[in-house]
């Protein structure tokens, strides 16, 4: 399973909120976002996958588009993988929050815990919905080789359950970057690489959290 973290997206604009999926913040990808994209399809365009998934947001579909094209696959989108959702600071809210160190940013950094933002997801929310969505993407397809295309909060929960450990430990992947896992039949995870963005080379603005 290679977990491939979307390329940037749009800036947020104050007073301009992001239009919402599902409650969840939907920009598109920024210019930079697609050439990461692109960068991102080139590179796949020659492995042997076997399934395509996204989360239910357009950043995702958007980043896998290139690979879906090069590989003949059709996307499969799945809600469980989309990004943490973050209450009152959705629609891109939460970057200018970050920016001016709003007091619930400032608990949430203090106990690692997304759930310090009102209404927003607790981490352990975060980590049992991904578990879910990746177990079932991994019983669904035994010995094939699937790209995941999703969020930085997902891919730090996907780590963190791999690997028996905090869901912050792998926080701030690139956008654009490759997370190789096995999943294997007696149902514990394996990881292969983290963070691999050797393909994205020096187009990179990184998303905290999108």
């Amino acid at each position: 399973m290679l977990l491939v973290r979307h390329g940037q997206s749009a800036p947020y604009v104050d007073g301009e909120p992001f239009p919402l999926r599902d409650g969840h913040g939907d920009p598109p990808l920024s210019p930079l976002g697609r050439q990461q994209a692109d960068r991102v399809g080139a590179r796949l365009a020659g492995e042997p996958l076997q399934a395509i998934y996204t989360s239910t947001l357009q950043r995702t579909h958007q980043t896998a588009a290139p690979t879906a094209s090069a590989c003949g696959l059709t996307p499969t989108e799945l809600f469980d993988l989309r990004e943490i959702f973050l209450g009152d600071a959705e629609g891109g809210l939460f970057r200018q929050w970050s920016a001016d160190d709003h007091p619930a940013v400032v608990e949430m950094r203090r106990t690692g815990d997304w759930g310090a933002i009102p209404n927003a997801e607790t981490k352990a929310e975060l980590v049992t919905r991904v578990r879910r969505g990746l177990e079932g993407i991994r019983d669904t397809n035994p010995d094939r080789y699937v790209a995941v295309f999703v969020h930085g909060g997902v891919i730090g929960a996907a780590m963190a359950m791999a690997a028996g450990v905090d869901a912050v430990t792998f926080a701030g992947s690139r956008n654009g970057s490759f997370c190789h896992l096995v999943g294997l039949a007696d149902g514990s995870w394996v990881v292969r690489s983290f963070n691999d963005a050797s393909h994205i080379g020096t187009i990179t603005t990184d998303d905290a959290v999108d």
